[in-house]
């Protein structure tokens, strides 16, 4: 029992004396600085162009031309167009409807006979005008042969229709001295209101005629434009009123766009008020159609010098030619990578939504920044050196996408980190994640090897 205690005992320093040993003769850790955060962030070069700024908006296409179709006269439906149906073209000039032309007929022959009966009254009249003057003339010459012309008017002479020869008889007797005088003559006399008469009823059987070949020439309609069937009411047989709506048709040969802008965006095309006085702003519409996105050129119409009431915008009318041939294709490769064609593109469509591009002023330069690289207050943070720089900016427009900003302060080859932050200060270190950079390098390279293509094509 004794002899285990000691060698307990001794087991038991020896650990203490090995410990001793380890503790001693150990070696000091080797110091090392805390590894230093530097976030990682994403980042594009920001790209600069110069020339004119292309200013963006979005607005609904609608009908520049839109008519009303109506009945001009009553009658019965003999003819309807079969292409009259909502969605069909219809061509200029071509027949709509027509309308029974019986009574029109008849109406027209009617007043025919009156004026041919008016002629004959205005004939008899001007030959009893000529009777009466020459009636009045040899009255006028036995008067001054025979010293008293009263006394040679008896009851039967046309004459003593206008002046009874007792009458005459009682002057002449009264002034037996006068010879020779003067005898004057009423209207009546020479039945000139007779003629006049005549004249005007004949005036008013030609404009009756008139009036019945114009009514006769309203059964006919015809398209007065090209255009496409908006809406119809009409059937076959059916019995019209003047007046009465029978369809709708929009023109086709020109479409406009309402694009509102902000005063600022305003300001940026110059010349806008003087707009369809001779200076033509050109601008571009585009539209999207199973997943292609298609082009239609345009240009400023007019603008509106009233701000609109409730959004506070001043609203541009674009006018697009001939927008049923088919937009061309705004890029050269779809998503597929297959060349694009204009042989499938669709017509512009009223009603629909467009993007719009309307030609600004000239610049020097300015920047197309993202616009999740814009940061409150209109700031940008920018890498330089591997080093954020906060830099405030001047917007010159904003859209869903990019904004358009003044180069002042970005300096040579501006790269803009497009994330977020938790805490941005001023020259913070950071790393730029190298998949941003090489994607941006690549984009580069293929707009550079695209360029001579699109120059040659433009030549």
């Amino acid at each position: 029992m004794h002899r285990q205690r000691v060698i307990g005992g001794l087991i038991l320093l020896g650990a203490i004396l090995i410990a001793a040993a380890l503790i001693l003769l150990r070696s000091e850790p080797e110091e090392k600085a805390p590894a230093e955060q530097i976030p990682l962030v994403q980042a594009e070069p920001v790209e600069i162009r110069s020339g004119n700024l292309m200013i963006s908006g979005a607005g609904t296409v609608r009908a520049r031309e839109e008519l009303t179709l109506a009945a001009e006269v009553a009658g019965k439906l003999v003819y309807v167009n079969p292409a009259l149906r909502e969605g069909q073209l219809i061509a200029r000039g071509e027949t709509l409807f027509r309308i029974d032309t019986s009574d029109y007929r008849n109406a027209v022959q009617t007043a025919q006979a009156d004026v041919a009966s008016q002629g004959v009254s205005v004939m008899q009249a001007r030959e009893e005008v000529a009777l009466a003057k020459a009636e009045l003339a040899r009255f006028q010459q036995r008067g001054a042969s025979a010293g008293n012309a009263y006394a040679s008017v008896d009851s039967s002479d046309y004459a003593a229709q206008i002046l009874p020869p007792d009458v005459l008889v009682q002057k002449a007797q009264s002034s037996p001295q006068q010879s020779g005088q003067s005898i004057s003559s009423n209207g009546l006399a020479t039945r000139e209101p007779q003629l006049k008469s005549a004249q005007a009823g004949l005036r008013r059987a030609q404009a009756k005629l008139a009036d019945a070949q114009t009514a006769l020439k309203r059964t006919v309609v015809h398209a007065p434009f090209s255009g496409v069937v908006k809406a119809e009411q009409i059937a076959l047989g059916s019995f019209v009123q003047p007046g009465q709506s029978l369809g709708t048709i929009v023109g086709t040969a020109d479409y406009e766009a309402v694009i509102p802008l902000s005063e600022k965006e305003a300001a940026l095309i110059p010349q806008l008020f003087q707009a369809g006085t001779g200076s033509r702003i050109e601008a571009s519409v585009y539209s999207d159609y199973g997943g292609t996105r298609y082009r239609w050129s345009a240009y400023v119409d007019r603008v509106n010098r009233l701000l609109n009431p409730q959004t506070r915008t001043i609203d541009l009318f674009l006018r697009i030619p001939n927008p049923l041939r088919g937009g061309s294709p705004a890029a050269n490769q779809d998503d597929n990578g297959k060349a694009a064609t204009a042989a499938g593109a669709p017509p512009l469509f009223v009603g629909s939504f467009v993007d719009a591009e309307i030609t600004g002023r000239a610049m020097k330069e300015y920047a197309v920044l993202p616009l999740a690289a814009l940061k409150a207050g209109n700031k940008i943070w920018l890498v330089r050196d591997n080093k954020l720089h906060i830099v405030a900016v001047e917007i010159l427009q904003r859209t869903d996408k990019t904004a358009l900003i003044s180069t002042s302060g970005l300096g040579d080859k501006p790269l803009v980190i497009t994330g977020n932050l938790k805490i941005a200060t001023e020259g913070l270190r950071v790393r730029v994640a190298k998949s941003s950079l090489d994607a941006a390098t690549s984009e580069s390279a293929i707009s550079k090897a695209k360029a001579p293509a699109k120059a040659t094509a433009a030549k």
